[in-house]
C-alpha cells in the first residue's frame, strides 16, 4: 500500500502512481501549448512558402506542398520534441526545463511518458532516432514516403492499442483536454494524415503502372 506521508501529490492517472521526483510545472498549459502550435505553425508557414517557389522542375501543387509541410513539422516533433524525451525521460519529473515541463504537461493524457514506461521510451527513440530523420528527408525530396507513412501509421495504431489493452488506465477517461484533445485528437493526426498519404501514394503508384504497362502494349503492337 502507498504511505499517505509519503506520496507525491501530482496531476497524473492511475491516481496511485507512484512519481518521487515529481516537481509541479511552473508555466501555465496556455503558454506550453502556445509553445507548441506557434513553433509548428512557423514550420508550416515557412515551408509553405518556401515550396511556393517556382525550381527547376516547375512549382509543386497544393497536395504536394501540403505532404511537404507535414514533414517539416513532424521532423520537428520527431527529432526536437520526442528527441528531448529519448534523452531526458529518467529526470522529466523532476525538470523544469521548458521541454521537460511540456513532456509533464502532455503526460496528463498519458502518463506513461512521465513514469518512463518501456514501450512509450522505445517509441521515442524510433520517432526520434529513424522518422525524424526521414521526415526531414521528406522535405527535401518526396523519396519513400510510403515507408515513411506506413512506419507512422503502425506505430499510432500500437501507441492506442496498447493503452487500450491497459483499459485507459494512464489518463482520465473522457477529460475534454487530456484525453479527448492529448491522447486522442492529437496522435490521431498520425493515423489519419500518414493513411491519406498511403492512399495518395498508391494511386500515384497504380497510374505510373498503367502508363507504363499501355507503353509496352504500344510500343508491342507496332512491331
Amino acid at each position: 500500500m502507498m504511505d499517505a506521508t509519503s506520496a507525491v501529490l501530482h496531476p497524473y492517472w492511475p491516481r496511485d502512481l507512484l512519481i518521487p521526483t515529481y516537481v509541479a510545472n511552473d508555466r501555465s498549459m496556455s503558454e506550453i501549448l502556445a509553445f507548441l502550435f506557434s513553433v509548428s505553425g512557423v514550420f508550416l508557414l515557412v515551408t509553405w512558402l518556401i515550396t511556393g517557389r517556382k525550381g527547376t522542375t516547375g512549382r509543386l501543387g497544393t497536395w504536394r506542398r501540403l505532404a511537404v509541410c507535414w514533414f517539416a513539422v513532424c521532423g520537428f516533433i520527431h527529432g526536437v520534441i520526442e528527441g528531448w524525451f529519448s534523452l531526458y525521460y529518467d529526470i522529466i519529473p523532476g525538470d523544469q526545463s521548458f521541454l521537460s515541463q511540456l513532456w509533464k504537461e502532455y503526460s496528463k493524457g498519458d502518463s506513461r511518458y512521465v513514469i518512463a514506461d518501456n514501450f512509450t521510451c522505445l517509441y521515442g527513440d524510433r520517432d526520434c532516432l529513424v522518422l525524424g530523420a526521414f521526415q526531414l528527408l521528406g522535405c527535401i525530396c518526396l523519396f519513400n514516403q510510403q515507408a515513411l507513412q506506413i512506419c507512422q501509421l503502425y506505430g499510432a495504431v500500437l501507441y492506442f492499442f496498447t493503452e487500450h489493452r491497459d483499459g485507459y488506465a494512464h489518463s482520465e477517461l473522457g477529460h475534454p483536454v487530456y484525453f479527448w484533445f492529448y491522447f486522442v485528437f492529437l496522435n490521431t493526426l498520425w493515423i489519419v494524415i500518414p493513411f491519406a498519404l498511403i492512399v495518395d501514394a498508391w494511386r500515384q503508384l497504380s497510374a505510373a503502372q498503367t502508363h507504363t504497362d499501355n507503353t509496352k502494349s504500344q510500343k508491342s503492337k507496332r512491331k
